[in-house]
């Protein structure tokens, strides 16, 4: 749970920009790749997340203007890519506007009353864990795995 501002700013900055990564990294075919059919997609993994950046911080009463739950998903790469760094940025302008205090004020979401920094600590969690599929599935898919938490085979 985020107490500070700072804090959450901090995190989002280093997630965001290591999904980023990860997104600037998938191609227009890679998008139907998928650890065996029928299971979550590379492109479906991507887009659930731009529709996560947007949605957490807005149950968290940030004005965030994202995706919605019926939007298609786009069959370019980069325009899943472009879509998530647009609302990431936006995600962080917004974040600067809170209080510390604000953050420990309850709030609506999914799992009934939550305080403002515990959510905003589900999104990042929740986004390193599809991250971490993808990554998997950028492999699978003979695709570059970007150093996010560390270096990669690439790097060696």
């Amino acid at each position: 749970m985020y107490r500070k501002v700072d804090d959450f700013l901090m995190d989002w900055k280093q997630s965001s920009d290591g999904t980023f990564h990860v997104f600037d990294n998938l191609t227009d075919d890679s998008l139907q790749v998928s650890i065996v059919e029928g299971h979550n997609s590379l492109g479906w993994l991507a887009w659930h997340l731009v529709g996560a950046a947007s949605l957490f911080p807005t149950l968290a009463g940030l004005s965030v203007h994202g995706v919605s739950e019926d939007e298609e998903q786009p069959k370019s790469a980069h325009t899943i890519a472009k879509t998530y760094k647009k609302i990431a940025e936006e995600v962080s302008h917004e974040a600067e506007k809170l209080t510390d205090a604000s953050l420990l004020e309850q709030v609506d979401s999914m799992f009934g009353p939550i305080e403002r920094g515990k959510l905003l600590r589900i999104l990042i969690d929740h986004q390193t864990h599809h991250r971490g599929q993808m990554t998997v599935l950028l492999r699978q898919a003979g695709l570059p795995v970007p150093p996010v938490m560390g270096p990669t085979k690439e790097m060696q």
